[in-house]
């Protein structure tokens, strides 16, 4: 793993910034000006490591293709610099809007945007024909489908611009690079959409593999399996994005599709392609910054804690985590990580499983524990964020003892804002950031990983 820059001891602390801190219709400018050097001396003086902000493709290269903009993220950087506090930055190459806890809209380019209308098989797209314009389907990775080039190609050119951009920073206020590869930031797939009321909470969410790259993918995996009939679509009777696990025959519990012969082929098949689509996108970000000292590389996986006390784990099938009872979804995906030096950033650290519904099936506590024992085989390093907005003590206790118990390299919350400004959340929060800095961290164990090893880590 790439090591990171000098830190306080202790776990440090990242604080979230707003979603529209630079301004989206110009890239220029920022919001919240007059009191961000105020609010940014405050996380300083309370012990806080840096602060996350997204850097939007949607707005630094929103107007035409190549042509970047990156002023108002000069601006916030140099405030950071100024205010004594570090970066991480995250390549967010997805769509704000239609996830839980975004408050404004900020679409994929223009230019992308006007590709995707023509051709519309470059958005994900499910059963039924719902297209998402979250994130450009990963079905057309190496396809030159936007004016030429492909979308990795466009997601390595906007990193090595903004490796050119910010040359003065690397290493000394930029001391991270998170690198989008997903919706909401994330290594998955668009499964569990809140845009329209589509899924709410707890349901297993739709797989996502049906627009005419991802299906022409399939199908020659299907030949090569010697069972064409199974390229031509995902599950029909998996349900719909609100279902439960057992109100499904491929979910359900005893006998369900996915433990057939074919239920494995196609998880197989999904889960590889977003492992590959990892593995591609990370390779670019590695080409960008793997000489810069000073910076490493990190990739978001979802919290998806939502029956994952089923025997399937169906929310996270649709997802693309080929996790269930009998298989480790997450050893494949650290793997990946570890291959090109990257931390494995995870949410849902501060929810214990007692607070959830019942009815859910949540066990968030377990799943965090089965991410960090992925990490740790892999020898990456664990950061945590909180899912949610949360600034009582039993949050805090949560995420002060995952980092203690699972060696956390580093920790984002969620997010700056006025409500974390209010007296008593900020008190509380000071008191966070101290018991942070006692927490303690230590290297993530490692393990020599094989040829073999990086194989499996594909293949799933």
């Amino acid at each position: 793993m790439a090591e990171c820059a000098a830190r306080k001891s202790g776990v440090p602390v990242f604080v979230m910034m707003p979603l529209d801190t630079v301004k989206p219709c110009c890239g220029s400018g920022l919001n919240h000006r007059k009191t961000m050097a105020r609010d940014l001396a405050a996380l300083q003086s309370a012990g806080v490591e840096g602060i996350m902000v997204d850097v939007w493709w949607g707005i630094v290269e929103g107007e035409e293709p190549e042509m970047y903009n990156f002023d108002g993220y000069m601006k916030i950087v140099g405030m950071a610099r100024d205010a004594g506090l570090k970066v991480q930055a995250v390549m967010s190459f997805h769509q704000c809007g239609g996830n839980v806890g975004d408050t404004v809209n900020i679409p994929l380019p223009q230019w992308v945007v006007e590709e995707m209308d023509k051709d519309q098989d470059l958005a994900y797209t499910d059963q039924w024909g719902r297209r998402s314009y979250e994130y450009v389907s990963l079905g057309c990775d190496d396809m030159p489908v936007l004016q030429g080039r492909t979308p990795v190609q466009c997601y390595t050119d906007f990193m090595s611009a903004f490796r050119d951009h910010f040359a003065a920073f690397l290493g000394n206020t930029i001391v991270e690079i998170q690198v989008g590869m997903g919706p909401a930031g994330e290594l998955r797939y668009p499964s569990y959409p809140e845009s329209e009321e589509t899924w709410k909470f707890p349901g297993i969410g739709a797989f996502q593999c049906y627009d005419k790259y991802m299906l022409s993918n399939l199908a020659t995996a299907a030949a090569t399996a010697g069972n064409p009939d199974w390229g031509l679509g995902g599950p029909t009777d998996a349900g719909d994005y609100n279902s439960c696990p057992d109100d499904t025959d491929f979910f359900r519990q005893d006998g369900g599709g996915w433990g057939t012969e074919y239920g494995q082929f196609f998880m197989s098949w999904y889960s590889r392609m977003l492992l590959e689509h990892g593995d591609r996108v990370l390779s670019g970000a590695a080409s960008v910054f793997g000489h810069a000292p000073g910076v490493h590389l990190s990739a978001k996986v979802a919290g998806i804690h939502w029956h994952y006390g089923t025997e399937s784990h169906a929310p996270e099938l649709t997802a693309g985590y080929y996790n269930t009872q009998h298989r480790d979804g997450y050893l494949p995906i650290a793997l990946v990580l570890g291959r090109h030096g990257a931390v494995l950033n995870f949410t849902c650290v501060e929810m214990r499983d007692h607070e959830q519904p019942q009815d859910a099936r949540c066990q968030p506590e377990c799943l965090v524990r089965q991410v960090a024992a992925a990490a740790r085989e892999a020898g990456v390093g664990l950061a945590g964020e909180n899912a949610l907005p949360r600034y009582d003590e039993a949050a805090h206790d949560q995420v002060v003892a995952t980092a203690q118990e699972e060696q956390m390299v580093a920790f984002t919350y969620l997010r700056m804002g006025p409500d974390l400004f209010q007296p008593e959340n900020w008190s509380r929060f000071a008191v966070f950031v101290e018991r942070m800095s006692d927490a303690g961290s230590s290297p993530p164990r490692s393990r020599q990983k094989t040829t073999e090893d990086d194989a499996v880590s594909v293949q799933g």
